[in-house]
């Protein structure tokens, strides 16, 4: 059996990408939802900021190297399967979400239709992101 120190997540299991759930390192809040690849898993623990995988840019992404929002490190935890991970992480400038909201989940479900907006954004995403 391998020694815990050695462990490392299972890029292989699922298509090479891996969910990872990035909380706030002090309140714990969940900021957001993002998968990781075997190379960004590499580059996040070289550069010490949080770098995913984007699915719909088919590129590694570097979070906050546009709006200047990065994730700093704090602890990365990989599940018993290796296949997930969480990631605790300082949030710089306070914005997680590309809308400007501190946390991609900022819809709170009130019934089955309707959902209310909890918070502001803390930026404008038309600003930084352009149109």
């Amino acid at each position: 059996m391998m020694d815990d120190k050695t462990i490392l997540p299972d890029f292989d299991k699922v298509n090479g990408l891996l969910p990872v759930i990035v909380q706030d390192s002090e309140t714990l809040d969940v900021l957001m939802f993002a998968y990781m690849s075997r190379e960004s898993w590499l580059k996040t623990l070289d550069c010490g900021e949080m770098v995913y995988y984007s699915r719909s840019r088919d590129q590694l992404w570097h979070k906050g190297e546009t709006s200047g929002n990065t994730q700093k490190v704090v602890e990365l935890r990989i599940d018993c399967d290796n296949d997930a991970i969480v990631a605790k992480v300082i949030q710089k400038g306070g914005a997680a979400c590309h809308t400007g909201h501190r946390s991609c989940f900022y819809r709170v479900v009130e019934d089955a239709w309707t959902a209310r907006v909890e918070g502001e954004p803390l930026f404008d995403p038309k600003k930084v992101y352009g149109s």
